[in-house]
């Protein structure tokens, strides 16, 4: 009740999370990051009542062996810890609510979601004094297809996902790496074509837009592309004649409300029916969203789920068990590596995004985060790592049930290349100091990485906006 009294009175328990960071921990690397300190209302969590869900009795046991070399260990009675107590609940928003009319004087940074301002200057400078791996980094993206001043967008009105559909998404996701990838040529060669390229990329789709469809998976359509939208607007929203009103307000109608809408019902299934990837793509969509629009409301919202969210993407549930060396059993693992490597991304990817903003969602619970990126990123470069069985409860009330045990490691897509490494190894071993030998292996592997157009023509290869090795090196 306490929570709620001060969420009320406008300062969530995030909101002081993010005053403390801001406090002890603003200046890296010589700039000042996550300026200032927008005071949100009560994350959007639940319709009615508190937003507490029982989901002890489907959630796998959780065990640990031993000390994790610095991190957090085990939570309360010897297994990793799961909050239990839930934010109180606030009305769900409108989706025709106007983004000009909520915006606030929030204090939010801008550019300030994967890229700070310090971040675009620090590529800009890198490349122009030709230095390494910055200038290999570069040299991928301008080699893109899809970096190039002269793409033309190829706006739908109604965007489909999934079988039973005329699916039409790759036009969105293509576009959408077109619009990301010509405004970071932008910011660091100064050529003003590729910004107004990418401004004519993303003001075609916030006129034509209406509506995200199809099976479940217009779910990862809204929050995979929700999030990537928002990157490449942020990079171009002071940009002259970029409609930056009318997509903010293609995002609040259109993304957002199927964001909100599976973190409240998961698609009216099970809660443990979606794996980790499914919420963390939901909830960087809606961090996205939240500061491209300047809605404190909508970050908060975010940062909550992360923290404690009932679905199976909030920190605790993706890596339920800790061991010993530093490792944390992230749950995918057990399913394929292609989809536990897409949840590592998505949710660095939120992290970043945070920490753009002065929340540390990187070292929460002691760094819990990095240990579910060491143990996926030491079983992908071939080594071995403890397992602990997983039960997966799947199905939907009134409909069926069923579960799955996972006893080992898939080796399913085993070593499968994802742009997703440099921006964890370049936080937490450049940044922070810490020990991550497996991800500084992966790393290196992987480098210089590239982005959307690089890996494939699938939709999986335009699951990361990429180019880390330009974007995030230290």
């Amino acid at each position: 009740m306490r929570d709620t009294d001060e969420q009320q009175r406008g300062s969530s328990p995030d909101d002081r999370d993010r005053r403390r960071f801001l406090r002890t921990a603003a200046i890296v690397g010589g700039s000042v990051i996550g300026l200032g300190g927008g005071v949100g209302a009560a994350a959007v969590l639940s319709e009615s009542g508190s937003g507490t869900r029982d989901t002890a009795s489907v959630r796998a046991t959780t065990a640990s062996s031993g000390g994790s070399g610095g991190r957090r260990a085990t939570g309360p009675g010897g297994g990793a810890a799961s909050s239990s107590a839930k934010p109180s609940a606030s009305p769900t928003h409108s989706a025709s609510v106007s983004a000009t009319a909520t915006k606030k004087a929030s204090g939010f940074a801008h550019p300030g979601l994967l890229h700070s301002q310090a971040d675009l200057d620090r590529m800009a400078a890198k490349v122009s004094a030709g230095a390494q791996p910055w200038t290999a980094g570069w040299n991928v993206l301008t080699a893109n297809s899809h970096s190039q001043s002269t793409w033309k967008a190829n706006p739908q009105k109604i965007v489909y996902r999934g079988s039973g559909s005329p699916e039409n998404y790759g036009t969105l996701y293509n576009d959408i790496h077109a619009a990301y990838q010509n405004g970071l040529r932008y910011h660091v060669s100064g050529d003003k074509a590729h910004a107004e390229a990418a401004v004519a990329i993303l003001n075609a789709w916030s006129a034509t837009l209406t509506s995200v469809q199809g099976t479940a998976d217009r779910f990862l359509a809204a929050g995979i592309y929700g999030y990537q939208a928002a990157n490449a607007a942020e990079l171009v929203r002071d940009y002259p004649g970029f409609e930056l009103a009318r997509f903010q307000q293609m995002m609040l109608d259109v993304f957002y409300p199927m964001n909100n809408d599976f973190l409240l019902h998961h698609n009216g299934a099970y809660i443990t029916n979606y794996w980790p990837s499914w919420d963390q793509l939901t909830y960087a969509s809606v961090f996205a969203i939240g500061v491209l629009c300047d809605r404190a409301d909508l970050v908060n919202q975010a940062v909550t789920y992360f923290k404690s969210g009932a679905g199976n993407g909030s920190i605790d549930h993706a890596i339920p068990v800790l061991y010993s060396g530093g490792l944390g059993q992230w749950i995918e693992v057990g399913r394929d590596q292609g989809h536990a490597t897409l949840g590592i991304g998505l949710t660095g990817s939120f992290c970043q995004m945070a920490w753009n903003q002065g929340y540390d969602m990187y070292g929460y619970e002691n760094n819990r985060f990095l240990a579910g990126v060491e143990y996926t990123a030491q079983y992908n470069i071939g080594q071995s790592v403890p397992y602990t069985s997983y039960t997966w409860y799947e199905g939907a009330p009134g409909v069926w049930s069923g579960k799955q045990v996972f006893t080992a490691a898939s080796t399913n897509s085993r070593g499968n290349v994802r742009p997703i490494w440099e921006m964890l190894y370049n936080h937490y071993v450049v940044r922070q100091g810490l020990s991550a030998p497996a991800l500084a292996k992966i790393a290196a592997s992987v480098r210089p990485e590239g982005g959307g157009g690089n890996y494939g023509p699938n939709s999986g290869g335009f699951d990361q906006l990429g180019f880390g090795t330009l974007a995030y090196s230290l």
